[in-house]
């Protein structure tokens, strides 16, 4: 009894293997959130008070595909420098109300998508979230 129940083991394996690659072969592409790091940090104010205004913004992107994922890690570095420059031309009011950080997002979303529209030929990014955003 015990060698029968060994030798179906042996043979419900294989056979499990071979689901998750039908499994697999089916599924679309897959989705990913590729998150920037380490986190934007900077200073930003265009009110031109005294007062210094800093930002830390922990932003994920979301891509479908290897393709995709591979396009945002290569241009990172000029995806990185739009973020910071729309990042650094907000002011205290922006950076501090719900609705002017979701108007942020959408914007650096824009931004973002054609960043990439003008090197890839295509906007690749999907969504933009702030994992994070504190202002002080």
């Amino acid at each position: 009894m015990k060698s029968l129940i060994l030798m179906l083991l042996a043979l419900s394996a294989p056979m499990a293997a071979m689901a998750n690659e039908e499994a697999k072969e089916g599924a679309g592409p897959v989705v990913t959130y590729y998150s920037l790091t380490p986190p934007l940090v900077g200073n930003y104010s265009l009110d031109g008070g005294p007062k210094l205004h800093v930002y830390k913004a922990d932003i994920a992107l979301k891509v479908t595909g290897a393709e995709a994922l591979a396009a945002v890690k290569h241009h990172e570095p000029l995806i990185r420098n739009k973020l910071v420059q729309l990042f650094t031309q907000q002011t205290v009011d922006s950076m501090s109300k719900s609705d002017s950080k979701e108007a942020l997002r959408q914007e650096a979303l824009k931004e973002t998508q054609q960043v990439l529209n003008d090197e890839e030929g295509k906007p690749i990014v999907e969504d933009l979230l702030f994992n994070n955003l504190i202002v002080q």
